[in-house]
């Protein structure tokens, strides 16, 4: 189990030599403890930020801590980077200069694979969007798969249903781009309404627009919507 230093909110003094504020801090018996007092005063900082160095040097250090610092938003701790040996984080920058071409050679080539993988998946998404809703126009049913399963976006398309093209997940990818392009319900957020109302409110206006996609019914004409940027 690692060690686990904490970057505090706002100044702690050591509960065992009253030292403070403190930068960093473990927790012992829940107080505070410095980092002279804990024994890892001769460990050095190396902040995230290089996946390949932080391995080497967690891997060469005989002794190490995990730093980390709490998120208020996210409500949680998250790693800001390692305490280690300043011996080894110096063996390991060696050898991340000794093989930095091999690794850059390696990012662009990870890269390529997964651009490649993301445009067949757009074409797979795409396809069963038009699957599911043959009314779809084909530059709507593009435009709703690259949307949606653009990579680190968080949206359904990039969750486990979503890569697996299942019909639930799929399905809520097109009401969301109706949602937002042929109903008033970002205009119904500009101006003031609660999300949960709003939504109550377009959701006929949005099942007309998915019916009539999926199988011919309903009006045949809608407002044309926005633009996504």
């Amino acid at each position: 189990m690692d060690l686990v230093v904490i970057e505090p909110l706002k100044g702690r003094h050591c509960a065992e030599c009253r030292q403070g504020p403190l930068p960093m801090h473990l927790l012992e018996f829940n107080a505070p403890v410095c980092l002279d007092c804990a024994d890892l005063a001769h460990l050095v900082y190396l902040p995230r930020g290089s996946a390949a160095l932080t391995r080497r040097a967690r891997e060469a250090s005989s002794l190490y801590a995990v730093v980390v610092r709490f998120h208020r938003t996210r409500r949680r701790y998250e790693r800001q980077g390692l305490l280690v040996e300043e011996a080894a984080l110096a063996r390991a920058e060696a050898a991340c200069l000794a093989d930095a071409d091999v690794r850059a050679r390696r990012r662009d080539r990870d890269a390529a694979r997964r651009a490649a993988q993301d445009v067949r998946f757009t074409a797979e998404l795409t396809a069963e969007i038009l699957r599911l809703f043959p009314g779809c126009p084909l530059d709507r049913a593009r435009d709703v798969a690259e949307h949606t399963s653009e990579r680190g976006s968080g949206r359904v398309g990039r969750t486990a249903a979503g890569r697996s093209l299942e019909e639930g997940a799929v399905t809520a990818a097109v009401r969301a781009s109706v949602r937002h392009l042929d109903t008033e319900y970002d205009a119904l957020l500009m101006a003031g309404v609660a999300r949960h109302e709003a939504r109550t409110r377009v959701a006929a206006a949005i099942d007309a627009v998915l019916a009539y996609w999926r199988d011919g019914t309903g009006p045949a004409h809608f407002p044309a919507g926005r633009q996504r940027r």
